[in-house]
């Protein structure tokens, strides 16, 4: 399949290369009348509302109901994307994911008045009809809408909040059409001749072994954003207001407080993180400094840092391969979640390689009903896909986990939780194949691409959070979030964390107001927070701990039932603690030894 150049239509996939989605919904004809009936369901909205602080018995129903639209709204939305991401230019594909969109908010608006009237229900009343045997499955769900409620404003004011939700979407729409659309970046010269510089190109750029080229790509690309950096800070100015305005009309302290409180994280996690990575710097200076003598440099740049150290293997794996060696690596969880996972990705679970007009890179898509669905762009030739294979696979089995042990109302985990399962299962593919490696130059390949996929999502992400967080402080302390403000704290981040080794342009602080991240805030620390509870975690799990791999298994169950910080104290790490991310540090020091002595500098 990857052999050919030959990038295929979708109607010339073979059906054992594409995911089926009949679990959610048989074909087109059936989603249609599915949408009917979701429509229909709407006019039945209005008839619950003034009546759920009546008795028991109407808030049952009222519930019971909402949880019926709900799973079929979730059936629909998950069928109209995916079938989207099939072929982005397909306008059949386009136009269902658009009549979804309408019909959810207008259901969305139908349904505005629930929040506010549950939480004018009497506490007494509201405490005695949750403990009642029935609303087992409606606990969780209650329970964490209640605890918003000296948030929740009035009705009309809750009203007026849900009409500017679209509004409020500007600076981030704003900043990817400028970024993606109307900034002109043109083209590099490259030895194979004029390539294009875009958003997407940018990376491949800077991991390109030709320093010239990826110093010119470097230096046309920030002057771009030169050109337009009061446009793209005042965009992010918005952003960081728009926060600020939220958090005070919702009685919140800070915009941290209100982006924390959704998942009952305790803002000390985050200055943990941000004080623990700042304490462990000296590791990272050292690998910098390893980074410039392994590639000759007398100094090093911003556009050396992502160039591999060791150049591409020639390893290949067909998609049955990868999923043995993937299967293998993950035999320490058991038979169970092995079987399960390798039946998924040869069977009907994965949409396996590209085809024209395919959304690019990867993803998992679970929900309650369907399949735990999962989107590559598969190549034999590139090693990193078997690991993202994986990845998505740890996203897929904690869906699959998480919806075979919970109720609906109470099945879906958060975000923080998330990232722990997908690079768990990185951390054991790269045991795996490291000890398996037939090749010192492969062991060190993937030694090299360890350490720089630790250093990016644990350090590169603190750095983010750290400077979006101050961001919003200085914003909240009455300072105007000017360009130059912005580019001063930015440009001090980048010398605090990459040391005394790098030597910046004057554009390199530019780096900071091109963060798509940015607009949805308050999300990047997550990543770190979770690779620092994955390495705990595989680590306990490959060691043969006893009992580590039945409470991972208890986490990946957890689903929605418990908030993050329980829910991973139940697989054994304490991240209210700054132990995990000491230790995430630690393997990086470690790690970063032995790629000093494999690559002999």
């Amino acid at each position: 399949m990857t052999e050919t150049h030959d990038i295929p239509a979708r109607k010339d996939v073979p059906a054992a290369h594409r995911w089926d989605l009949s679990s959610l919904s048989k074909d087109e004809s059936a989603w249609e009348a599915d949408l009917a009936a979701y429509e229909a369901m709407m006019d039945g909205i209005p008839a619950f509302r003034g009546t759920i602080a009546a008795s028991s018995d109407s808030l049952y129903a009222a519930l019971s109901f909402r949880k019926e639209y709900s799973m079929l709204d979730e059936r629909l939305g998950y069928y109209a994307h995916l079938r989207q991401t099939e072929d982005e230019g397909d306008s059949g594909s386009r136009g269902r994911m658009a009549r979804y969109m309408m019909a959810a908010t207008k259901g969305a608006g139908a349904w505005s008045w629930f929040t506010p009237e549950l939480q004018r229900v009497p506490e007494a009343a509201i405490q005695a009809w949750m403990a009642e045997e029935r609303y087992g499955e409606y606990r969780v769900f209650l329970s964490r809408i209640l605890r918003y409620k000296p948030h929740v404003l009035s009705e009309a004011e809750e009203r007026l909040l849900a009409l500017s939700a679209d509004a409020a979407t500007t600076p981030q729409e704003a900043f990817s059409v400028l970024t993606n659309v109307d900034l002109d970046f043109g083209s590099v010269d490259t030895p194979e001749g004029s390539r294009p510089l875009s958003q997407s190109t940018f990376s491949s750029f800077m991991h390109g072994s030709d320093r010239r080229v990826r110093r010119d790509a470097y230096l046309r690309f920030y002057a771009e954003y030169d050109a337009h950096k009061n446009t793209v800070a005042q965009l992010y100015a918005g952003q960081c207001k728009l926060d600020s305005y939220q958090s005070t009309v919702r009685n919140f302290p800070s915009s941290r407080a209100r982006e924390l409180f959704a998942d009952d994280v305790p803002e000390s996690v985050y200055d943990n993180l941000v004080s623990t990575v700042g304490a462990n710097l000296p590791v990272l200076h050292e690998y910098y400094a390893l980074r410039k003598k392994a590639l000759g440099l007398d100094e090093l740049r911003h556009y050396d840092v992502y160039v591999p150290l060791v150049g591409q293997v020639k390893v290949s794996h067909t998609w049955e391969q990868a999923v043995d060696a993937v299967s293998a690596a993950l035999a320490p969880l058991g038979e169970e979640y092995v079987s399960t996972l390798r039946g998924g990705l040869l069977g009907s679970w994965a949409d396996r390689y590209e085809n024209k007009g395919k959304r690019s890179g990867a993803f998992s898509a679970g929900s309650f009903a369907g399949a735990p669905y999962i989107l590559m762009n598969y190549k034999d030739d590139v090693i990193r896909d078997v690991f993202t294979m994986a990845h998505e696979g740890g996203h897929s089995m904690h869906s699959y986990y998480s919806a075979k042990a919970n109720p609906f109302m109470h099945y879906n985990y958060t975000i923080f939780e998330a990232e722990v399962a997908s690079t768990f299962n990185e951390a054991l593919l790269f045991d795996y194949m490291t000890k398996t490696a037939k090749s010192t130059e492969l062991k060190t390949y993937l030694l090299a691409s360890r350490v720089d996929d630790i250093l990016a999502t644990l350090f590169r992400q603190t750095m983010f959070a750290e400077y979006e967080h101050r961001a919003h402080a200085m914003l909240e302390a009455g300072e105007p979030l000017t360009v130059d403000a912005l580019r001063s704290e930015y440009r001090g981040l980048l010398e605090k964390y990459f040391g005394p080794e790098m030597r910046f342009e004057s554009t390199s602080d530019l780096e900071g107001l091109r963060i798509p991240h940015f607009y949805n805030s308050y999300y990047v620390y997550k990543y770190a927070t979770g690779i620092s509870a994955s390495i705990a975690l595989s680590k306990k799990v490959l060691s043969g701990e006893k009992g580590a791999t039945g409470k991972y298994y208890e986490f990946l169950r957890s689903g929605g039932s418990r908030f993050p910080i329980e829910s991973l104290k139940v697989a054994g790490v304490d991240m209210s603690s700054p132990e995990p991310v000491a230790a995430a540090c630690a393997e990086f020091a470690r790690l970063c030894g032995e790629l000093k002595v494999a690559l002999g500098v």
